[in-house]
């Protein structure tokens, strides 16, 4: 804790973003370091609370929740001891597979900070230029200024000092506090409340800049691949008194896509979208997918796929009652261990419901027949197997237990063989043996599989319904007038073709446990496809289009999601084979509530193979990502090659292969045969997408690829 207690001072929350500190957390050292640089501000904040989580984006989301919240029931009250004016993340912002935080953070801001990333990232990039690999955001949610810092406690320490002196001034207007009052007297004023120096011109500005765009395709030689352009603009300002151009809305904000209305002689001939990686495209996706909602769900097969939002315990023993688990006969054990001898049947204990509740007690050189699960008598201390027993002699009555009525004889005597140092306990399962009532049974981001064991675990503890995240609905529509239903009857005219990508997607996305909804064919008008979407929005969470993504005069989608429904398109093409024009874009709607939600639109290519790989690559990683499911996307693993693969010069490939495991453990891949992107056939009988890197020369036999596994694994045993 920090040694400020001035009422006035400003209240931060530290959040350490580490699996590894999660579970031990003396290794973390980020927490007193960043607590120091607090400290040095001369009591002008006050460390209040510092937690420690794991890289995982609901466990993030839930901490930062929790303390803007606290800011937004202090109403702007700052000596409120629940307001939380600060909050600073460490750890996660790298690009490792498991580095979350922005992603986690970027969902959860009311208002964006950039000015504080640049601040950070400028003071970073003077002492490394590695400083570009790290992914900062900042902003504020509630009333409570929110920045992500690096994992090391060095680089987190310099971020931190880059922009503490600009912080209490974002605290306390974002804590309500009246911007007027606060500017009066200028900026210099500011400057010197805050300790720093603000710039020497005076009116006159001259900069120099280097911008980079996407132009095209990089393909020069060495096996390089991906997108590179270059471009410089330099920018002279000079200050003579003369009002200034003002605009409100940045270029980022504005369409970038066709309008439709200006004619075909006026659409773009490049496309204006820059060419993301993969992995940029993919970081886009966990930025803007919203963020999974929990609900209620009966513990039945309809929980197969679904992932727990909620520690379950055990409500009850298993076993509720001491229990055989052989057939034989229960007996008390003397304190020698001897059992040997002829003993009395004076009782019998089946598996069946009340069955046992009026035994009497059993007693020393007595013993009671017994099936498997029934349970003991009482006084009994452990079961004989009936292979370790001989009959001598029945009752000369019989009982009408048999089903013909006739009767059967019963047991009178029983003689336990070799029994001499019998133990207690011996056959027996003990109350609460498998499971004891309230253990933790299955923890909150388990998923529950089709194998059984999770459903057969709740049921077996008497757990009937369970809170879940809940699984997105997705729409599949397929766009296009030359687009035909593929069992309409007859031969198709000149210029028709089959629809392929609807029955596919539906067929995918259902094998992946999702509910979908068929949204039929979209003809290319303007007015159409914009009613089609909007009526699919409010029936879905996530929209899957093929077709109408490239730059035809009648590719619409792009144009519609921007201009006609308000969207925005996060990213329009992606440096890859196949599925280059990929697109990805999240549409503000209203939902029943009322409320203003964000709905996801992916627009696939139109080719099959295409639409197919780019499923599995971007939309199922969203639908995990919605649904709970960490880490979301395909399984990748390590693959050996079985022959010669060729490899695109310029881009990445998604090479559709067979991987199948030999005698030895060792994983082979082989091509499913020709990859054009409209080649359907490709995906037979696919279980895997290589990832292949771009070259001139081909990948030989033998040689060791990645692969995203789509199905199981085929064996050559």
């Amino acid at each position: 804790m920090s040694s400020s207690t001035t009422p006035a001072a400003l209240k931060a929350a530290i959040l350490i973003v580490s699996t590894t500190a999660a579970q031990d957390p003396a290794t973390d050292s980020a927490d007193v370091t960043l607590r120091q640089v607090f400290d040095e501000q001369q009591a002008q904040w006050e460390v209040h609370e510092s937690k420690i989580v794991p890289d995982d984006v609901v466990q993030i989301q839930k901490q930062i929740i929790h303390w803007t919240n606290q800011a937004t029931a202090a109403n702007g009250d700052n000596n409120n001891t629940n307001t939380i004016n600060l909050i600073v993340t460490t750890g996660g912002t790298g690009f490792a597979v498991s580095d979350q935080t922005p992603e986690a953070v970027s969902a959860l801001l009311h208002k964006n900070a950039p000015g504080l990333v640049h601040g950070m990232l400028a003071a970073s990039l003077q002492v490394t230029p590695f400083a570009m690999m790290s992914r900062p955001v900042a902003g504020v949610r509630n009333g409570t200024v929110i920045i992500t810092l690096p994992g090391s406690p060095k680089g987190a320490k310099e971020n931190l000092q880059a922009v503490i002196k600009m912080l209490p001034h974002a605290c306390m207007q974002a804590a309500g506090a009246n911007s007027r009052a606060l500017h009066k007297g200028g900026v210099k004023k500011l400057e010197q409340e805050a300790g720093v120096e603000g710039g020497g011109g005076r009116g006159h500005g001259h900069g120099h800049g280097h911008s980079h765009h996407d132009h095209s395709e990089h393909r020069g030689g060495g096996g390089g691949c991906g997108v590179h352009g270059h471009g410089h603009n330099h920018g002279h300002g000079q200050g003579h008194g003369h009002a200034g151009l003002v605009r409100h809305t940045t270029p980022s904000e504005n369409p970038k896509s066709n309008d439709p209305s200006l004619g075909p002689s006026r659409r773009h001939r490049e496309s204006p979208y820059p060419m993301l990686s993969v992995s940029e495209a993919l970081s886009q996706i966990a930025q803007h997918t919203p963020i999974p909602q929990i609900v209620t769900s009966k513990v039945d097969s309809s929980l197969i796929g679904a992932v727990l939002a909620q520690d379950v315990s055990a409500r009850e023993n298993v076993p509720a009652f001491r229990a055989s688990i052989v057939d034989g006969y229960a007996v008390v054990v003397p304190q020698d261990g001897n059992m040997r001898g002829v003993f009395p049947v004076v009782s019998v204990s089946h598996a069946a419901p009340g069955d046992g509740e009026n035994m009497p007690t059993l007693k020393e050189g007595e013993i009671a027949r017994i099936t498997t699960g029934a349970p003991l008598p009482p006084g009994a201390t452990s079961v004989i197997m009936v292979e370790d027993t001989v009959l001598v002699s029945t009752t000369s009555s019989k009982t009408q237990d048999a089903e013909d009525g006739n009767g059967v004889e019963e047991e009178k005597e029983v003689e336990i063989l070799a029994a001499d140092k019998v133990r207690e306990g011996e056959n027996v399962r003990e109350v609460g043996s498998d499971i004891k009532q309230g253990q933790l049974i299955l923890g909150k981001g388990d998923q529950v599989s089709a194998v059984g064991g999770e459903i057969g675990l709740l049921a077996a503890v008497g757990v009937g319904e369970v809170q879940v995240y809940r699984r997105p609905v997705v729409g599949v529509l397929s766009t296009g007038d030359e687009i035909v239903d593929h069992d309409r009857p007859g031969d198709l005219r000149l210029g028709e073709v089959r629809d392929t990508n609807r029955p596919t997607l539906i067929s995918a996305a259902r094998d992946w446990g999702y509910e979908v909804i068929d949204l039929g064919v979209a003809r290319d008008k303007a007015g159409t496809l914009e009613e089609t979407l909007r009526q699919a929005l409010r029936q879905v969470d996530v929209v899957i289009t093929t077709g109408g993504v490239s730059m035809g005069e009648l590719d619409l989608l792009k144009p519609t999601i921007e201009r006609s429904l308000g969207g925005t398109i996060h990213f329009g093409r992606v440096a890859m084979k196949p599925g280059k024009p990929t697109t990805f874009a999240t549409v503000p709607v209203k939902d029943n509530d009322g409320e203003r939600v964000s709905k996801v639109i992916f627009s696939l290519p139109g080719n099959p193979a295409s639409a197919l790989v780019t499923f599995h690559l971007f939309v199922l990683p969203s639908l995990h990502q919605m649904s709970g499911i960490s880490p979301p996307g395909l399984p990748k693993v390590p693959v050996t090659l079985g022959h010669d693969f060729s490899l695109d010069r310029s881009r990445p490939e998604y090479h559709r292969a067979i991987v199948s495991v030999s005698r030895d453990g060792v994983l082979t891949a082989v091509s499913t045969g020709g990859q054009r992107s409209s080649r359907v056939g490709s995906m037979k009988g696919a279980n895997a997408l290589l990832c292949m890197p771009c070259g001139p020369e081909p990948l030989r036999k033998g040689a060791k690829v990645e692969a995203l596994l789509m199905g199981g694994l085929r064996s050559d045993v």
